[in-house]
């Protein structure tokens, strides 16, 4: 295999490793359908425990993928969800990444 061969596939295969990560891909993904969604609605909908969703929810914050708004609904707590521009184009640069690669398999 030549050398532009091979950078070639080393750039089809490198990803984003923030949202490879299988729990961050489905918040994600989640997150890319709806406006924004409540803890609630992301637990129920991803299926992590709480601890998880709370961990991986603040890793996509940290890399700025993710907004994270705390307040107080009827004296509980209610903590929304959305995903950021950056957030938005990253996971839609991830998907189509992913695409790319799939079709590469099939040939």
């Amino acid at each position: 295999m030549e050398q532009a061969e091979r950078l070639e596939l080393a750039k089809l295969v490198e990803v984003d490793r923030v949202i490879h990560e299988p729990a961050r891909a489905t918040i994600m993904a989640v997150l890319y359908g709806v406006q924004s969604a409540d803890f609630n609605f992301l637990l129920e909908t991803t299926r992590l425990t709480r601890g998880n969703l709370s961990v991986h929810t603040r890793k996509l914050q940290g890399a700025d993928y993710l907004e994270i708004d705390k307040s107080f609904r009827n004296n509980y707590p209610y903590t929304e969800y959305r995903l950021t521009k950056k957030g938005r184009a990253a996971f839609r640069a991830y998907v189509n990444k992913l695409k790319l690669l799939s079709k590469a398999l099939k040939d």
